[in-house]
C-alpha cells in the first residue's frame, strides 16, 4: 500500500555524497486512508502506529494490507507511546479529565492479537515516564516506581527514564533519582535508553540533542536536532526544523553517529517531521498530513 517516490540512484548523490552515515535506498509515500501523524513504527517494520496532530486517538496501520484497527479514541493516546520488542502489545496514554476540571493520565496497554486491553495506571496527575520491555512495563507516578507483566508474563526490573517539573530522572531497581546532566537550571525532554539500555538520549531545551550513561557521566552533543530517536546504539535519528515563530516552515530528518558524523535523509521539499525508527526503516510525518518511511542499510 506503499508507493516509491525517491529511488536510490536518484536519492543517494544528493544527499549521501557528503556523509557516510546510512545509505538511503528509498523514500516511500504511505498510502494512508485519511490524514494521520505518525506516532510510532513497530521494531519489525511491518506496521504503524497513528494518531492526530494532536495526539488524539491511536489507530495500528498495517502496511502490507492497509487494514486499520483503532486502539484509542481518547485525548493524549499518541503521545510518546510505546511498543513492546516483539511488537505484539502497544502501551499508550490516555488523557481525560476529573470533576474539577483537571487533565489526568491512564495509562493502559493492548495485546494487538487478542484485543484485550489492561489498565496498568489508574487516572492520575502525575505520571512522569514509563519504559516497555519483552514481559512488564514500568512506571514513574508521583516519583514512585511501579511495575506491571504484560499478559501472564512475570515482570521484570527495568531502568525507567521520566520527566519531573523539567529535570531528567532515572529509575534503577525500583529508586528513582534525579539525572539532569547539563545541570538543574536546564529542561528536559524526549528522553529515551538506547537499545542495550546502557545510554540516555535526551533534548536540552534550546540547547541541542546530548548522550550520556546511566549514571549522567560521558556527556556527548549530537547535535541540535530535535525530537531524537534511536536508530542503533551509536545512531541517532532526529529534525532539524525551522519556524517563524508561529509556523514551520522547513524541517529535515537528519541522523548522525556518537562519533560527530551526520548526514541530512530527506529534500528541502518535504516538511519532515517527528521521526520513528527501527532497522531499516524511519518513519516521519508532514504537516499536511502525510507519512513517509524512508528505507534504508548501514
Amino acid at each position: 500500500m506503499m508507493r516509491k517516490i525517491l529511488f536510490a540512484l536518484a536519492l543517494g548523490f544528493s544527499l549521501s555524497a557528503m556523509a557516510q552515515v546510512m545509505n538511503v535506498t528509498s523514500i516511500e509515500k504511505v498510502n494512508l486512508p485519511e490524514q494521520a501523524a505518525v506516532a510510532a513504527i513497530s521494531p519489525q517494520g511491518d506496521y504503524l502506529l497513528l494518531t492526530s496532530a494532536t495526539n488524539q486517538g491511536l489507530t495500528k496501520y498495517d502496511l502490507a494490507s492497509g487494514q486499520t484497527q483503532v486502539l484509542s479514541a481518547a485525548p493524549s493516546a499518541g503521545h510518546n507511546v510505546k511498543i513492546s520488542p516483539n511488537g505484539q502489545t502497544v502501551v499508550f496514554r490516555e488523557g481525560s479529565f476529573n470533576d474539577k476540571h483537571l487533565r489526568l493520565s491512564s495509562l493502559k496497554s493492548v495485546n494487538l492479537a487478542t484485543g484485550t486491553t489492561q489498565e496498568l495506571v489508574k487516572p492520575t496527575r502525575d505520571l512522569q515516564g514509563y519504559a516497555v520491555d519483552a514481559t512488564s512495563v514500568g512506571s514513574v507516578n508521583k516519583g514512585k516506581f511501579n511495575k506491571k507483566a504484560i499478559g501472564a508474563a512475570k515482570a521484570q526490573n527495568l531502568p525507567v527514564l521520566s520527566i519531573n517539573k523539567g529535570q531528567l530522572m532515572i529509575t534503577v531497581n525500583g529508586k528513582t533519582r534525579q539525572l539532569s546532566p547539563n545541570g538543574t537550571q536546564f529542561s528536559y525532554m524526549w528522553a529515551s535508553l538506547s537499545p542495550d539500555g546502557t545510554q540516555v538520549l535526551y533534548y536540552q531545551a534550546a540547547h541541542g540533542t546530548y548522550v550520556c550513561d546511566l549514571n549522567g557521566k560521558n556527556v556527548r552533543k549530537v547535535g541540535k536536532m530535535r525530537a531524537p530517536v534511536w536508530y542503533d546504539d551509536n545512531t541517532i535519528v532526529g529534525m532539524m526544523d525551522l519556524d517563524d515563530g508561529e509556523f514551520i516552515y522547513a524541517s529535515t530528518i537528519v541522523a548522525a553517529t556518537l562519533d560527530g558524523k551526520t548526514q541530512t535523509l530527506t529534500c528541502d521539499d518535504t516538511i519532515a517531521m517527528y521521526p520513528h525508527a527501527t532497522e531499516g526503516k524511519i518513519a516521519f510525518s508532514t504537516p499536511a498530513g502525510e507519512a513517509y518511511i524512508i528505507n534504508v542499510t548501514k
